[in-house]
């Protein structure tokens, strides 16, 4: 497997994880009907947009498909001032998962925030979501607790943060 920075080119394959991931890892969590409603295209476009900011890095396997993605960069709430740098997204391919590639992934993601010279990251997770023991075995530490709603359904996201991401490495 490889790991490098996003390019333009890159917009459809992450899309397309983007949209399977969230359909198999939100089944039970997030109404049907919101997994249902997403859309290749949309999460495309969305994506075009995201890449050339920066933070954007994807797996491909040996075939140069890509069977995982992360986005990351500075925190978007401001309101957690303890914290700089945000994990916004990570997602892997379910049948690729627990194979070590999200390590690889934010590896990728903190060496470029410390690059500009962040040194602390928070990321949010739905409280059902399984991948939350991930980022507490990379020492990240529930910080809050918040309330957000699809289609209707209220589900509670968790914050974790790291203090120091030089550890994660």
């Amino acid at each position: 497997m490889k790991i490098r920075k996003a390019v333009l080119a890159d917009a459809k394959g992450i899309a397309k994880v983007h949209v399977d991931s969230w359909r198999t890892t939100y089944a039970g969590i997030v109404p049907e009907e919101y997994l249902n409603s997403l859309s290749y295209e949309s999460r495309e476009q969305l994506w075009k947009n995201s890449i050339p900011n920066g933070g954007v890095y994807v797996a491909k396997n040996l075939e140069g498909q890509i069977i995982g993605f992360i986005s990351g960069g500075k925190e978007r709430t401001c309101k957690y001032s303890d914290y700089i740098g945000e994990l916004y997204a990570i997602y892997i391919l379910k049948e690729y998962q627990g194979k070590g590639l999200g390590s690889f992934l934010i590896k990728s993601l903190i060496e470029e925030l410390l690059m500009q010279n962040i040194s602390t990251m928070l990321v949010l997770v739905l409280e059902d979501n399984s991948s939350r023991f991930f980022y507490e075995a990379l020492g990240a530490e529930k910080i809050d607790t918040i309330e957000v709603e699809f289609a209707g359904k209220k589900v509670k996201e968790l914050v974790y943060g790291w203090s120091n991401i030089r550890n994660v490495l």
